[in-house]
């Protein structure tokens, strides 16, 4: 099996729910799909949501700016490990994330040992 992370993305329009039985819906959708991947032995990690804030350090100069994405639409949101047969079983598998509903995205990349 190899391990892989999911990164969520999400339109900072979309951030907030509309109220709190929209809240309650999407943790139960989450937790939902969370808990399948533990059932079916594919989770690995689970990731703490991120915060839209941060800084960035840049190049030879180590410039700091605000951030983590000051100029872009889409933030990462928060991340999951997860194992897999292959990178094909792994985006099978983000299908169900419940960010896709919402618009948003799942980035899935393998996690390459040193």
């Amino acid at each position: 099996m190899t391990r892989f992370m999911y990164l969520f993305r999400h339109h900072a329009a979309n951030e907030r729910p509309s109220s709190p039985e929209e809240m309650q819906r999407q943790m139960k959708a989450w937790m939902d799909w969370i808990d399948r991947l533990k059932q079916e032995s594919h989770l690995v990690a689970t990731g703490d949501r991120l915060s839209a804030t941060g800084k960035v350090v840049r190049g030879k100069s180590k410039s700091v700016t605000d951030g983590p994405y000051v100029e872009a639409k889409d933030t990462i949101g928060g991340y999951l490990v997860v194992e897999a047969a292959d990178l094909d079983q792994a985006t099978a598998l983000a299908h169900g994330c419940p960010v896709l509903d919402a618009g948003g995205s799942v980035e899935v990349r393998p996690i390459s040992s040193m």
